[in-house]
C-alpha cells in the first residue's frame, strides 16, 4: 500500500500517532532524541521512501519533519496509536489550530484471542425409564 510502509521491522502508516527516536550527535557524544507526531504522508519507492511527521511544538506552532526510511539516524519508530483517515496525504492538518490539528480517529484492532477448548458438556446416561411405584 502507499499509504503504509515498513521501517526496521515496525508497520504504520498515514494518520498513525509515532514516536521517532533520532540518533544526535553533539561533539563527542551521542543522544537519542524522541520526535512524537502524527504520520502525515509516506512518499516515494524502494531506497528513496520519506515519511512525514508532524507535531503541534510549545505556543501552538507546528513542527514537521520527514525521513528517509533507511535512514541510518533513525534509532527505532514506536506506533501509539493506529488511526483510521480515509486520505493517502494528510497536509489538510496543517490547517488545523489546537487540538483538532492531532484529533484524528483511532483505528479500532480487532484482537484474536487464542482458541480456547471449551470443555464439552458429559452425555447423560440414558437410564432406563421405571414406573415409580407408590406404596400404599
Amino acid at each position: 500500500m502507499a499509504n503504509q510502509t515498513k521501517a526496521n521491522g515496525i508497520e504504520f502508516g498515514v494518520g498513525d500517532t509515532v514516536v521517532v527516536h533520532q540518533k544526535i550527535q553533539e561533539a563527542k557524544k551521542m543522544r537519542t532524541q524522541p520526535f512524537e507526531g502524527i504520520v502525515i504522508a509516506i512518499k516515494g519507492r524502494g531506497e528513496n521512501k520519506t515519511f512525514t511527521v508532524r507535531k503541534i511544538a510549545t505556543g501552538q506552532i507546528g513542527v514537521e519533519r520527514i525521513w528517509p526510511i533507511t535512514s541510518p539516524w533513525i534509532e527505532k519508530i514506536e506506533v501509539k496509536k493506529r488511526g483510521k483517515v480515509r486520505r493517502a496525504k494528510l497536509y489538510y492538518l496543517r490547517e488545523r489550530v489546537g487540538k483538532k490539528a492531532v484529533k484524528i480517529k483511532e483505528k479500532k484492532v480487532k484482537k484474536t484471542a487464542p482458541e480456547v477448548k471449551k470443555p464439552r458438556k458429559k452425555a447423560r446416561k440414558a437410564s432406563p425409564k421405571t414406573p415409580v411405584s407408590k406404596k400404599k
